[in-house]
């Protein structure tokens, strides 16, 4: 009878919490939109989401509502969810407020000067961008660039900053991702992403600052021909 009971016992601590399933199907959804596997307008039923995930609903819903808070997807009445198109004025506004966030980023980083351990993380994002250029492989750059950017904003001591600015970002790396075959070689970024590290390694904010947002400036022009060229972003 005790055995029975320690392997009942057992058996409810192997199964997975609710949370974890949550954090799970969260996880994964984020992932696949960001990657475009689940592209931009694409719409689907819960029970199909939960269906591909191998789980119930309800931890299935929780996530939707996670990334619809995130502005990845959106529920529509009797559609289930879509995940939120590509819009010329949004990507120009997320651009607009991830300039300003990220700038104050690179400052606050700059400002308190990093330690060594930080810096290397900073230093190893850069060298995934030139190992990646090297071997023309632009997938493997996105996911280096997008590292990098989220670096820059998980080590600044500015907890909104930082949630803030994860959020924009998120929905920007999709079109990043999108728009990889139509860009040009990215070198220029990876050379100016390289500048504000040692701009920041030298505890220089002005001049990390200085950087960055040159950087946007010119990222900015890109993305305007950028969306011009890409019928299915929506005016």
């Amino acid at each position: 009878m005790a055995r029975r009971a320690d392997q009942s016992l057992a058996q409810v601590a192997a199964r997975p919490s609710r949370r974890s399933l949550v954090d799970e199907a969260y996880r994964t959804l984020r992932e696949r939109i960001l990657n475009n596997e689940l592209p931009p307008g694409h719409q689907m039923l819960e029970e199909e989401a939960a269906l591909q995930l191998r789980m119930s609903r309800t931890p299935v819903r929780e996530a939707l509502i996670r990334l619809e808070k995130e502005g990845l997807v959106r529920f529509v009445p009797r559609r289930g969810v879509q995940i939120v198109p590509l819009s010329a004025r949004d990507l120009r506004e997320i651009n607009e407020m991830l300039s300003c966030l990220e700038a104050a980023a690179a400052e606050r980083l700059a400002s308190r000067r990093l330690p060594p351990e930080e810096l290397a993380q900073l230093d190893a994002a850069i060298a995934a961008m030139d190992a990646a250029l090297a071997a023309d492989d632009m997938d493997a750059w996105s996911e280096a660039d997008y590292r990098f950017h989220c670096l820059l904003l998980e080590l600044c001591d500015n907890r909104r900053l930082r949630e803030v600015a994860r959020m924009f970002l998120d929905q920007a790396h999709r079109f990043r991702r999108k728009s990889m075959s139509l860009r040009e070689k990215p070198v220029y970024s990876t050379v100016n992403h390289a500048a504000v590290v040692e701009a920041i390694r030298r505890g220089d904010p002005q001049t990390a600052v200085e950087i960055h947002r040159s950087h946007k400036r010119r990222w900015t022009r890109e993305l305007d021909d950028l969306i011009s060229r890409m019928p299915d972003v929506e005016e």
